[in-house]
């Protein structure tokens, strides 16, 4: 049962080969036995999805259909969720349970899935290997001795390793398409604003967006199904109508006008993956794409603009971390400095102060200017940049990342080199498009992905061209050794 897709089981449900509460009893057992070894949860659910399983069941029962009716799936631990520890990786929330379901949460609920429990992540979301999280670092099932990428690696390391069929991430400058590439996964960033983010504990407001993890493009089009849409609670939510996404799947791929940018090809992209990426657009040649080299001028500004405003934005987000109302609290405190300051210091970990310091010098007087409105502007450049593009194309092919997963710890004492990793991805979170990444093949036997990006809200054309792909190569279908 572990090795069915998100679709498999839907239909395996239909006909009642199986019940969703059997389905999620093997899962569980599967992540007590496995689990372990990877550390891709911070908590199971194992009453709540039981529960949920079986009204699932009923629901069938009593005539109910759904793709996602009795589908077993996990959140990644920034969704709220009601009852349930909401940690977001970091001692300072390691006793928070949330009063309230995110919007995701309560969506997917409400549309029949299962929850396994909570997936582990960087601290807050911030990183690119899963390594900052308070409960400890994640390993990539594809060798343990490497990192699954960040943030959203617990998610990702889980789905790899076929513990259950697919789990909610967030993308702020590449963490569900990142670690989709590092293990062989399809990962979805939507547009800014078509899901919901209330109860997503922020990292950076205008860059943060939930998408799905999913072994396949048809299995992420379920998952989003249930995910988009508007939500009032929501101001940045847009009320944009939601699509069929699984409909638009088969959708032949002829004179499609695919672009890939010259930018992509330089000199810290790993000439193997390069090769990939090429053999890829060759693949979509021979379904009928039409390809040529477009160009991305301001790409080169990305991660400077980047690296100014997330942590601007975390500095202001996580202020109210101060251990008056909720989360960490430091012990016998001596006034109100030395709560917000010790509570502060031990709540959170190394790389999160490091980003709050950042953003906190960037936005302080005499800096702003310097710094924050000069990347607001690259910001709007490198939007414009791609809103030429889609003149004269419509999707935009490239590598994910410029590396294979990379050994745990090989970055730590150099988080300059894991910020490079975002090179590729970090574009679609500062001009707001969607993007997904899919397995394209292998470098020393760890997984590479192909990164595809589409004006704003065609994320149903993303889909397709990567459906389309996986019909035709066997790269998703790979599992690592021992899972």
């Amino acid at each position: 049962m572990h090795q069915l897709t998100l679709a498999e089981i839907a239909r395996g449900l239909a006909d009642k080969k199986f019940s969703s509460e059997e389905l999620t009893k093997v899962l569980l057992a599967r992540i007590a036995q496995l689990d372990p070894q990877l550390n891709s949860f911070i908590s199971l659910t194992e009453d709540l999805a039981l529960t949920q399983a079986k009204a699932a069941d009923a629901r069938r029962a009593n005539g109910e259909s759904g793709a996602l009716l009795g589908a077993p799936i996990a959140h990644k631990d920034l969704f709220c969720t009601q009852g349930i520890r909401t940690s977001c990786g970091s001692k300072m929330l390691d006793n928070f349970k949330a009063p309230y379901d995110a919007t995701v949460v309560a969506k997917l609920a409400a549309a029949g899935a299962v929850t396994l429990g909570k997936t582990n992540m960087d601290e807050f979301a911030m990183g690119s290997a899963n390594e900052s999280s308070y409960y400890g670092a994640v390993k990539n099932p594809w060798n343990l001795e490497h990192v699954p990428g960040g943030s959203s690696g617990g998610s990702a390391a889980a789905v790899a390793a076929r513990l259950l069929p697919a789990a909610t991430g967030t993308d702020t400058g590449g963490s569900i398409r990142q670690p989709a590439a590092l293990t062989n996964l399809t990962g979805l960033k939507p547009t800014y604003g078509r899901v919901s983010r209330w109860g997503m504990i922020a990292y950076a407001s205008s860059l943060d967006q939930g998408g799905p993890l999913a072994r396949t493009a048809e299995d992420c089009a379920i998952l989003l199904q249930g995910m988009a849409g508007f939500d009032p609670n929501d101001s940045t939510s847009i009320d944009e109508p939601v699509p069929d996404y699984s409909a638009s799947l088969n959708g032949s791929l002829q004179g499609l006008r695919i672009g890939v940018p010259k930018e992509y090809f330089s000199a810290g992209l790993d000439p193997r993956i390069a090769d990939l990426v090429m053999a890829s657009v060759e693949e979509l040649k021979k379904l009928g794409a039409v390809v040529k080299e477009i160009s991305l001028p301001n790409m080169q500004h990305a991660i400077p603009a980047y690296y100014v405003i997330a942590p601007a934005e975390a500095s202001s987000n996580l202020s109210r971390f101060d251990g008056v109302r909720f989360g960490y609290r430091c012990a016998d405190p001596k006034n109100l400095e030395d709560l917000y300051k010790r509570s502060r210091g031990e709540g959170f970990g190394t790389e999160v102060q490091r980003r709050i310091m950042v953003g906190a010098y960037a936005l302080s007087a005499g800096y702003y200017d310097a710094y924050y409105l000069k990347a607001q502007k690259i910001r709007r450049l490198i939007k414009n940049d791609f809103m030429a593009a889609f003149n004269e194309v419509d999707i935009i092919l490239g590598p994910t990342t410029p590396n294979p997963a990379w050994k745990l710890g090989a970055k730590n004492s150099d988080p300059v080199a894991a910020y490079l990793e975002d090179v590729y991805t970090i574009t679609a979170n500062l001009a707001g498009l969607p993007g997904l990444s899919m397995p394209a093949g292998f470098v020393d036997g760890l997984p590479v992905g192909v990164q595809l990006l589409a004006p704003y809200f065609q994320e149903g054309r993303l889909l397709n061209v990567a459906h389309q792909y996986q019909l035709n190569t066997d790269w998703h279908t790979r599992t690592p050794t021992g899972f």
